[in-house]
């Protein structure tokens, strides 16, 4: 074998290109990566859907969050009112994910009541789980900012977590549970009475409203009433945040002073 030919073997054998393999058309080869490296990084991005292998350390980003975190740890249950972007909802949520990571509770009970703001979208395909969606994204979107998307099907599949409307909550008795009833303020005074005497031996629940933005007519709402009554009993907590607690835009803070 001469000394060209052994030369040519050995940069195709390594996979190393040599330039004198195009000088002839018919000599052109389709060089393969070596075995060793074909089980290697891939640019392509593959099908198996990751988990989550991190949890976002949960802070208050103000004094009113603070007590309210506070509060939910001593408390089963909770009242929490406040102007939207005060992290209601999102605290609420986290909470109840820590509760279920840690194995303080069994299961995750999330309510909203499904009503439109001021803006019918009339009638929805598919089953109710279907038909609620629209209504029940922002807790979905709490809940996959705590958890990867897969982990939440995973839970939902095996009824860890479960997400109901208003409606289908009557006659029911949540032990072992962390119950969240957002939205509360389009709650009537009927409602939030049987959602709140739903709470078991072993649960928490945490009541989310902002009084000030109800959908319904005026009047019918009932958290205020029943937040003001609460507050008389020494083992519940209502906690009223104020615009110093909002955390989104700055802009949020200064157009809820004047509208």
């Amino acid at each position: 074998m001469t000394k060209r030919a052994a030369t040519k073997r050995q940069t195709r054998e390594h996979g190393i290109l040599d330039s004198r393999d195009f000088m002839e058309e018919s000599k052109v080869r389709r060089l393969h990566a070596p075995h060793n490296e074909r089980s290697g990084w891939s640019p392509y991005p593959s099908n198996d859907d990751r988990d989550q292998g991190y949890l976002k350390t949960l802070k208050p980003k103000s004094e009113g969050q603070g007590e309210l975190m506070e509060a939910i740890d001593h408390h089963n249950l909770v009242m929490a009112l406040g102007p939207a972007g005060t992290g209601k909802t999102y605290l609420a949520v986290a909470k109840a994910v820590e509760a279920l990571e840690a194995g303080k509770v069994g299961r995750i009970v999330l309510s909203r009541p499904a009503v439109e703001a001021g803006e019918s979208i009339g009638f929805l395909p598919g089953d109710m789980e279907d038909k609620l969606a629209p209504y029940l994204r922002p807790l979905y979107d709490a809940l996959s900012d705590r958890l990867s998307m897969k982990r939440v099907k995973a839970l939902m599949a095996e009824g860890l977590i479960e997400i109901a409307p208003v409606g289908y909550m009557r006659g029911r008795t949540l032990n072992n549970a962390f119950i969240v009833v957002d939205e509360a303020q389009n709650c009537t005074y009927v409602q939030l009475k049987m959602l709140l005497t739903r709470l078991g031996w072993h649960s928490t629940m945490v009541v989310t409203g902002d009084p000030q933005q109800s959908d319904l007519l005026p009047g019918i709402s009932g958290l205020s009433d029943i937040s003001a009554r609460l507050e008389a009993v020494p083992d519940i907590a209502v906690v009223r945040l104020a615009e110093r607690d909002i955390v989104r835009h700055p802009l949020v803070a200064s157009m809820i002073g004047v509208l």
